[in-house]
């Protein structure tokens, strides 16, 4: 097999929670393109079937499916779904998140809690039992998207000159940095058994901000810009595919530098 050949996602199925997102789409058209019979799954259908549609035409394998990742019975239903159409799953992307309490730091704990629910409790779930039915298989590879926010604390100066409101809330930045430690973990879990696990944290996505924010953040990368609708697709195929298959335990920075300075 050449090198080239190693990146192909052909004959493998793949899952991405999420999908209809900013960050989703792209890996989405990573994931298909590359050759995967790919899944994406989250509780808006009518945005899924768009993005699966638009991948059909394209030529490619995709298919929306419902997931609510507050419900043990939902995420069950959706591996038991994905088993019983494919026979496997050979990597799962956990793209998917909630936002709840993210306006400053003075909530009460059921707002903390809501949060914490899909983006912490049903991250071990889904990775739970995707990572023992690739353990059985003796393969799989599980990406974790995180974020630069996991990494570093909030940056107040790329507010400046905006009427954004820059009452950051702990949450998202207590949630991103544990998923890179439970990246680490699960990776000495699920190793013996061929299944790796990495975390990509990538920076801010440029969506139309303000001016001012565009250019206090891009200010702060070592490349000068905020990422694209393109950035997470090439290294998508690569963590997804045998071309990574000694790379395990690792959470790979996606920011144009952000985090390097």
């Amino acid at each position: 097999m050449g090198v080239l050949d190693t990146f192909s996602l052909k004959g493998k199925v793949a899952l991405c929670t999420g999908g209809a997102g900013l960050y989703g789409r792209q890996i989405v058209a990573a994931l298909a393109g590359a050759g995967a019979t790919t899944y994406l799954a989250a509780r808006d259908q009518t945005k899924l079937e768009a993005v699966a549609a638009e991948e059909r035409a394209a030529g490619n394998d995709v298919t929306a499916l419902s997931l609510d990742l507050s419900s043990d019975a939902s995420i069950e239903a959706l591996h038991k779904t994905i088993f019983e159409r494919s026979g496997r799953c050979d990597v799962l992307i956990n793209n998917a998140v909630t936002r709840s309490a993210t306006d400053g730091w003075d909530h009460d704990l059921e707002a903390y809690d809501r949060s914490l629910r899909v983006n912490a409790s049903a991250l071990f779930k889904i990775t739970s039992l995707f990572g023992k039915s690739m353990a059985a298989q003796k393969s799989g590879s599980i990406i974790n998207i995180g974020s630069m926010m996991g990494m570093v604390g909030v940056e107040m100066g790329n507010y400046a000159g905006t009427d954004m409101n820059p009452n950051p809330s702990p949450i998202y930045f207590y949630e991103k940095g544990g998923m890179i430690n439970f990246t680490r973990w699960a990776a000495s879990i699920l190793g013996k058994d061929n299944v790796r696990v990495n975390c990509l944290s990538p920076g801010g996505l440029f969506s139309n901000q303000p001016a001012p924010f565009v250019q206090n953040y891009s200010d702060r990368t070592q490349l000068g810009r905020m990422a694209n609708e393109t950035d997470l697709m090439g290294v998508i195929v690569f963590l997804a595919s045998d071309a990574s298959a000694y790379i395990t335990g690792t959470n790979i920075p996606v920011d144009g530098g952000y985090t390097a300075k």
